[in-house]
């Protein structure tokens, strides 16, 4: 339970959540976050301190950028020493991406980072928002002997609290919009919440926070499917600039056989491109050595994304070429394969 002097930043940066309807006119608009209390009074039975900060102007989750992440981590960080955990409302489309970006920008990171939204606005009467941002909160606020109970960047929705760089949004109709097949939930909320204290990151000394602000945004994913051609192939490693290629494979991260493939493939590896792999399957991951196709790719130079959402996957690349922008492809490899905040299993 948390302490009776317990603060907590709520961080409006847009979406559907944050929407109420125009009585006049039936359109939805956002609503004034200051007013939080007003329009879910449930909060005042909290009996601790809530603050609001709205960016401005708010932001669709479809127009999320790395400068929208350093903005959101730099209000963390001026923050960090005033409240006891932070509640980000984010529009669901690009949340998992701004949640693998926070977990990976916020270096020593001890108090919670509880992202939520919702699939229908609050001012809605069968609104999720609601029961999501109070649930949010008494995460974030959560302690037990002083201590935080979910000292990482997660993701509530639909009664489940999920490590924010493992999930994926899965469904854009039902409530329960998220999933985290490759890493079990982290708390439960039924009557009571259940947390999973297992599989909940606790740091094991303390140290000042550290946000890194930098991304580098050479990146791009080509996905495989039967039939591609070379044509598609050249476009996306012949893209000016990049340095990164996330390949989408097939099941446990394999891929055409073909020479002409493959020729492509280790052309783009000696040139200095990481190629990334990450399969297309939402459960499991990659293992190149399981099947001859995968392992003609580790042959050619390809690098295993292990069981990485393709979401913490484009986030991890742009982070790490961010952090050295002249690191050697040797050295390159052996980072992505490393796990920043546990968004891999390894």
């Amino acid at each position: 339970m948390p302490f009776a002097n317990t603060s907590i930043l709520i961080i409006y940066t847009g979406g559907t959540i944050g929407m109420k309807e125009n009585p006049e006119t039936g359109a939805l608009a956002p609503f004034n976050f200051n007013q939080i209390l007003t329009e879910v009074p449930e909060l005042r039975k909290f009996g601790f301190n809530l603050d609001t900060i709205s960016f401005n102007p708010l932001v669709d989750s479809s127009d999320i950028t790395p400068e929208f992440w350093v903005t959101l981590a730099e209000i963390i960080q001026e923050n960090y020493h005033k409240y006891n955990g932070f509640v980000v409302l984010h529009g669901t489309d690009t949340m998992s991406y701004s949640a693998s970006a926070l977990s990976f920008m916020l270096v020593n990171l001890s108090k919670p980072v509880v992202f939520t939204g919702s699939q229908l606005p609050i001012g809605k009467l069968r609104t999720d928002g609601k029961e999501n941002l109070v649930s949010a909160i008494e995460i974030a606020a959560a302690t037990s002997n002083g201590q935080p109970l979910v000292p990482e960047v997660t993701i509530f929705f639909e009664n489940q609290l999920f490590r924010g760089n493992r999930t994926t949004k899965h469904n854009s109709e039902h409530f329960s919009a998220f999933r985290s097949d490759n890493y079990p939930v982290l708390a439960q909320a039924g009557i009571s919440i259940n947390y999973n204290f297992a599989y909940i990151y606790y740091p094991t000394h303390s140290y000042d926070l550290i946000v890194h602000k930098h991304f580098n945004s050479d990146v791009a994913i080509l996905t495989l499917f039967p039939g591609i051609t070379p044509a598609v192939v050249d476009a996306v490693f012949g893209t000016p600039g990049v340095r990164a290629v996330i390949l989408h494979t097939f099941g446990s991260g394999n891929a055409p056989s073909a020479d002409w493939f493959l020729k492509r493939v280790r052309s783009a590896v000696e040139r200095g491109i990481l190629v990334f792999n990450v399969t297309q399957c939402k459960a499991g991951g990659v293992d190149m050595d399981k099947y001859d196709n995968g392992l003609l790719l580790k042959k050619a130079g390809v690098v295993s994304g292990d069981d990485i959402t393709i979401e913490a996957a484009v986030v991890k690349l742009m982070f790490v070429l961010g952090q050295d922008q002249n690191v050697p492809p040797p050295e390159l490899q052996i980072k992505v394969q490393q796990s920043i905040s546990g968004e891999i299993s390894r």
